[in-house]
């Protein structure tokens, strides 16, 4: 004869959100045991989501909490964009997000290894795996945090959940961190927008820049070949793509070689410091190809393009706050999703 009624098979869901039929299984199972019917679902958790983990999660969605000069960011991987979009795997994401904040937990290691609800942090999401049905991994996470009151921190996430962006500056005094924060967030907007990888050209590994400069030669002058086939100006082949290339030698040099143009061209050299300045930036410009795709602080600020986002920083600020901390999170970047035609896949499900 059952021990249990409806009522504790409807408590018992409100407790484990596992489905019906599975509550009055566990009850059944614990003779209408409460805790020991937890329990059994969790086992039964267990089970289930080991039969998900070996599913690629590589859809999800990036979350961010930012207040009191700290900000916490968070990739959490499903399988399909479809639970991406549920409102239990929504609530998963904003508990977990939470948990990291008030716990400064500052990367996924520590969310992974830390405790939950009570619970080791593994167990509470392998009840979320079950519950929900597929494989959810927490991938990547950051954190930006000061007691520094000349620290402003800001941060954004993008309408569509799947990429956002934190940003930390340093700054001489209180009034312009305070005038800065707000400004980060429309720097943030830019970083989500233009895919920057870092923060600055000198963060860059040497034989990165080597590897890179040859193929990026090489597609301005295939540019140059259409632009030429169009009847348009031609752009100028660079012979360095970095800052990091662009040694005072190399930019001396680069200097007498505009003098001698402008000496060749009969312009009197009285007026030269007017004009080499402007050149020597346009030779800088065209040999930094890299930096400007991929440095944040040397991007041309969507904002205002005449600058770029370091420029801008200094001119809001006066010269008084430079950007220090960049973390941008892009759903599922470097995940590779191994492709299986319909035909395998059936065929998987019936072996």
């Amino acid at each position: 004869m059952a021990k249990f009624g409806p009522k504790d098979i409807k408590k018992l869901r409100e407790a484990t959100n596992a489905g019906m039929m599975d509550c009055k299984k566990a009850l059944t199972a614990s003779e209408g045991d409460f805790d020991e019917a937890v329990a059994w679902l969790r086992e039964k958790g267990l089970g289930a989501a080991a039969k998900k983990a070996n599913k690629v999660a590589a859809e999800g969605v990036v979350s961010v909490e930012v207040a009191d000069n700290k900000a916490v960011i968070v990739e959490i991987n499903s399988q399909t964009d479809f639970v991406a979009q549920n409102e239990t795997f929504k609530a998963v994401v904003k508990e977990i997000t939470k948990h990291a904040f008030d716990n400064n937990l500052a990367d996924a290691e520590a969310i992974n290894a830390s405790e939950i609800n009570g619970q080791p942090f593994s167990e509470y999401l392998s009840l979320k795996i079950a519950t929900i049905g597929e494989n959810l991994v927490v991938r990547r996470a950051g954190m930006i945090a000061s007691d520094d009151e000349t620290v402003a921190i800001n941060g954004y996430v993008h309408a569509n959940n799947r990429v956002a962006v934190l940003l930390g500056a340093k700054c001489e005094d209180k009034a312009t961190a305070d005038k800065v924060r707000a400004e980060l967030k429309n720097i943030a907007m830019h970083a989500a927008a233009m895919s920057p990888s870092t923060l600055s050209y000198k963060d860059f590994d040497a034989q990165f820049v080597a590897d890179e400069t040859n193929g990026r030669i090489e597609k301005v002058k295939k540019e140059n070949e259409e632009l030429v086939r169009l009847g348009k100006p031609l752009k100028n082949v660079p012979s360095y793509v970095s800052r990091q290339q662009l040694t005072e030698e190399i930019l001396a040099e680069a200097k007498k070689a505009i003098e001698a143009e402008l000496a060749s061209e009969g312009k009197p050299e009285k007026i030269w410091d007017r004009i080499v300045p402007g050149k020597l930036e346009r030779f800088i410009s065209d040999n930094t190809l890299l930096d400007q795709e991929l440095a944040l602080l040397d991007q041309k600020y969507v904002m205002d393009d005449s600058v770029t986002v370091g420029e801008h920083i200094a001119k809001i600020s006066k010269g008084k706050a430079e950007i220090t901390d960049f973390i941008r999170l892009e759903v599922g970047e470097g995940i590779e999703v191994e492709e299986e035609d319909f035909a395998a896949e059936v065929a998987k499900q019936m072996a």
